[in-house]
């Protein structure tokens, strides 16, 4: 296993919302952390991230911090984002974030080129595709329709392992 596409739902899905200082946000970080070391430990080294927010700036601003560590320095952080600009209507916080990403990632893929629905769902599965798992904050116990349920399905079709942790109890759960 060398590398890792990463999914998970906005803030807004969250119980603290976009709140970081709210110790479940905190607690979800750590676990992000913790399954990040084990990959790594497990000879992962290219981790990859949809540029959205919530799970995937959380992840990025991780990977880079744990990069700078020197037992991670093999850290690869690979954005794909569906389109330019897709951060248009964000705040200016989270724009300077993804753009903190992008700069300091080891590359940066843009999949389309305009905003469509389905370039959304090309950067999920370009980003299966690339990986040899796919570790996702999401409830597998219920139906979401989302974008992180869809990349999800995606990977079990083509059967990638898929690391859960759970968005609300930080459980941690995988299918093989």
């Amino acid at each position: 296993m060398y590398a890792c596409a990463i999914t998970g739902h906005r803030p807004t899905r969250f119980r603290f919302k976009y709140n970081e200082n709210d110790s479940r946000c905190k607690r979800l970080k750590k676990q992000l952390r913790e399954q990040f070391a084990l990959l790594y430990s497990k000879g992962v080294r290219r981790f990859y991230v949809g540029g959205a927010l919530g799970v995937d700036q959380w992840s990025g601003e991780i990977l880079l911090k744990m990069q700078l560590e020197p037992e991670y320095q093999g850290i690869e952080l690979i954005v794909v984002q569906p389109f330019p600009d897709h951060d248009a209507c964000w705040d200016d916080r989270s724009r300077e974030r993804l753009a903190f990403l992008i700069r300091h990632s080891t590359e940066h893929i843009v999949i389309g080129e305009e905003a469509r629905r389905e370039n959304f769902i090309k950067r999920n599965r370009y980003m299966v595709d690339h990986a040899d798992c796919l570790l996702a904050v999401y409830d597998n116990s219920r139906s979401i329709r989302s974008g992180t349920g869809a990349t999800v399905h995606y990977a079990e079709k083509t059967a990638k392992p898929i690391i859960f942790i759970h968005p609300d109890t930080m459980a941690v759960t995988t299918q093989e």
